[in-house]
């Protein structure tokens, strides 16, 4: 798979749209998140574009400050950016309402978080089902899908055990099975391994491999360099400007 994808230059004027290729998850224009900090204004992402493309596998790298965490914001629909234009599967969704944009989120993305994020009192296949009851999915089915999806992960056995009752890694992993369970467009890491030993750590990175290997878009958010070379392709982000765009290794 190629990692041939870099900067958007000059496509669209304001207001008009840019052609989309229907290969591409994700298409950012001029990006600009901008806030008012007592009266002085921060450029937490200053004009940022770029592409990327269904099955790649992407980190975002950054010191602490870069605007790496804004930028993954707005790419999950979490956050909407201050002008530009971002098209996620040909849908700008930069214009979207708070309402439209967290339909979005459920349908589109999964996110896997460094601290898992699962409710301590639901079992792994409910936290896992979650997302599948606010599509409305049936009882039956969406029960199917989550134990398909933790099987997946290896887990199958542990259903029934809460997030207490799991070790670090198993958390993650209900997690990652959490954030399959639509069938998202696009999976969203962001330091997925930060509050995991070097050896549970290697298995969740594993796990990721094997999904990209599957086909699935990753976008992997990390500040450690042996991280991010797992990715196929590397965005280097500093003063909220994608300062490099260069392929692993």
């Amino acid at each position: 798979m190629s990692p041939q994808v870099a900067v958007v230059s000059g496509e669209s004027a304001a207001g008009s749209v840019p052609q989309v290729d229907p290969d591409e998850v994700i298409r950012a224009v001029d990006l600009c998140k901008v806030y008012d900090l007592g009266g002085e204004e921060v450029r937490a992402i200053d004009r940022v574009s770029l592409k990327i493309r269904r099955g790649e596998f992407v980190a975002i790298m950054g010191p602490s400050g870069s605007g790496k965490s804004t930028l993954m914001n707005v790419i999950g629909c979490l956050d909407v950016p201050t002008s530009g234009q971002y098209f996620l599967r040909g849908e700008e969704v930069s214009r979207l309402n708070e309402d439209e944009l967290a339909q979005i989120r459920n349908r589109e993305i999964g996110f896997v978080f460094q601290t898992f994020h699962l409710l301590p009192r639901q079992t792994a296949l409910r936290n896992v089902e979650l997302p599948l009851v606010y599509s409305g999915m049936r009882t039956a089915e969406r029960r199917k899908r989550a134990l398909d999806v933790l099987r997946m992960v290896g887990l199958e056995k542990r259903a029934g055990h809460r997030p207490n009752e799991l070790s670090g890694g198993e958390r993650q992993r209900v997690a990652i099975a959490r954030a399959l369970v639509n069938e998202p467009s696009l999976l969203l890491a962001d330091e997925p391994t930060g509050n995991l030993d070097s050896k549970t750590g290697k298995e969740i990175l594993d796990l990721v491999d094997r999904l990209h290997q599957g086909g699935h878009t990753i976008i992997l958010v990390t500040h450690d360099p042996e991280v991010a070379r797992r990715a196929a392709r590397i965005l280097r982000v500093r003063d909220g400007c994608v300062e490099s765009d260069t392929a692993s290794g």
